[in-house]
């Protein structure tokens, strides 16, 4: 027994910060899981509805007059008295959750048309109960353990040189959108965490062996059922990461075709087929192709409306080439609003401007030394992640007639960026990424800032409404957690420090560099090595 205590301690002092890591980001999220009330995401009363739904006719979800209807609780609507008004706090949701025997009416506000697939609101659906607030803060709370989880498995399980552009990809990416979204109700955060996912999942299965290569496949194959169980244009950008991961590789130009080696190919197709059979199973296939149908209340991301400021206002829009032409030139503006330049929730949380700056800073620089790394594979990936950035919002916009602040939101193209972040820290043997104490220090203050300052708006938002301000967020407080241990001040104040001490225990794994194989790794012949 003493033998294994002194082995268990000194494996924890060589490897503590893997342990270390994943509780600090755990907190960190899960602070962003209590730092919005139920409903604050795009269209949460949309997929609410729909998660309870998806347990079948219950005393919450019965029948419509059509199919595309459903009879639910009046509550459901009332999640979202706040939204649009960033001066009313989160009080006036007090009372009004859903219950058994509350006054039901008939919706389509609902995925009762099958316009997301089902997946996600499936599994979210086994922690709904009677009490709809609590079960909605348990599902948040299981995201976010959900992202913690399947990427503190894919660091230890990576090869050890591949860890700083898994971590990379996430921390450059995640703020401010992405820890909201993941610590949400919204399907997009499976979106985020799916496609990341995917692709290192998939980069493991053609550069290791073994055990840990199924076990890699295995989270792979999570990936894009998240990814494509959760949005129908994630499905599309999980498909290209898969594919992006294959090239990357190298298999299909080393001339190992033996049966052993397509054999090789059974699980990173099977990922792909599922991706596929999800998508074709959601009406947002449709959305790509023809454009957003316009302003329809069924749908969602129509009602949310050009919440950044980025819309053509009262002007009319231009058509024709004209209209293809401002939506180019105007894509940056989805891409910066990850960053923080659009607001969050219902796009009435505004970051104040070094939100963005930092962020987007912290992304910059990190990218530009990736951009030092560039080989033919290499470019071409990035160059076609670019492609969707650009194509996808300007096409899908201009097929519909709309102009760039208007249905199509920053949100949908995070699991891109996500992807792209993970492309710009890519390595091979021969180009290692180098990073200076001096680099790594400015970006690790940049997020920490970012981070801090974002916590506080988004908490401010909601405790009193952004017309009251102040450092104490207990002062005057408006909206609370009933029965919380922890109040405003107090939770804003333990995430930013954990924030903050995460970055000093991933200071050593993202400054040095692992050794790497003195030659890029071989997929293994057969799946069974």
């Amino acid at each position: 027994m003493i033998a294994l205590i002194r082995a268990c301690g000194a494996w924890l002092r060589t490897h503590y910060r893997w342990v270390l890591a994943p509780v600090l980001a755990y907190v960190v999220l899960a602070v962003w899981a209590f730092a919005s009330p139920i409903g604050s995401s795009p269209d949460d009363d949309f997929h609410l509805a729909s998660v309870w739904c998806a347990k079948g006719d219950t005393e919450f979800c019965q029948p419509g007059s059509t199919p595309q209807t459903r009879v639910i609780p009046v509550g459901f609507d009332q999640l979202r008295c706040y939204a649009m008004d960033s001066k009313a706090s989160a009080a006036c949701q007090v009372g009004g959750f859903p219950y058994v025997g509350q006054r039901m009416e008939e919706t389509n506000r609902g995925n009762f048309a099958g316009k997301y697939p089902p997946v996600y609101y499936a599994a979210m659906s086994v922690f709904a109960g009677p009490d709809v607030q609590a079960s909605a803060l348990v599902m948040r709370l299981v995201n976010v353990g959900v992202l913690v989880g399947l990427a503190s498995a894919l660091v230890l399980l990576l090869p050890a040189w591949r860890r700083r552009m898994a971590l990379w990809g996430w921390l450059i990416t995640l703020v401010p959108l992405g820890v909201f979204l993941v610590a949400s109700n919204n399907p997009s955060g499976w979106a985020i965490t799916g496609v990341g996912v995917a692709f290192l999942g998939a980069v493991g299965w053609w550069e290791t062996t073994g055990v840990r290569r199924w076990a890699l496949g295995a989270i792979y194959l999570v990936g894009m059922l998240m990814a494509a169980g959760a949005r129908g244009d994630a499905a599309l950008i999980a498909m290209g990461a898969a594919g992006t991961a294959t090239m990357l590789s190298g298999v299909w130009t080393r001339g190992r075709w033996s049966r052993g080696a397509l054999l090789s190919w059974a699980v990173p197709l099977a990922g792909v087929a599922l991706a596929v059979m999800l998508w074709t199973m959601s009406d947002q296939s449709e959305v790509v192709v023809e454009g957003f149908p316009g302003e329809s209340g069924s749908g969602t991301g129509s009602g949310s409306g050009s919440g950044s400021g980025g819309g053509s206002g009262e002007a009319a829009p231009p058509v024709g080439m004209a209209l293809v032409a401002y939506n180019l030139l105007m894509t940056p503006h989805l891409w910066s609003g990850v960053f923080g330049t659009w607001g969050l929730g219902w796009f009435d949380t505004l970051m104040p401007a070094i939100v963005p700056w930092a962020a987007t800073a912290a992304f910059v620089a990190v990218g530009w030394l990736g951009l030092g790394l560039l080989g033919w594979r290499k470019s071409v990936a990035i160059a076609g992640v670019m492609v969707v950035l650009v194509g996808l919002p300007v096409y899908t916009l201009s097929v519909g007639g709309e102009v760039v602040g208007a249905s199509f939101q920053p949100r949908y193209l995070l699991p891109a960026i996500v992807l792209l972040a993970m492309l710009l820290t890519y390595e091979t043997p021969r180009a290692r990424l180098r990073v200076t104490r001096l680099q790594l220090g400015v970006v690790m203050v940049a997020l920490t800032v970012a981070v801090t300052v974002a916590l506080q708006v988004n908490l401010r938002r909601y405790v009193t409404g952004a017309d009251a301000q102040g450092p104490n967020l207990d002062v005057g407080a408006e909206w609370w957690w009933p029965g919380a241990v922890l109040g405003p001040q107090a939770t804003w104040m333990l995430g930013s420090v954990a924030f903050g001490l995460l970055m000093l225990v991933l200071w050593k794994p993202l400054r040095s560099a692992d050794p790497a194989p003195a030659v890029a790794p071989s997929p293994s012949p057969s799946p069974s090595a």
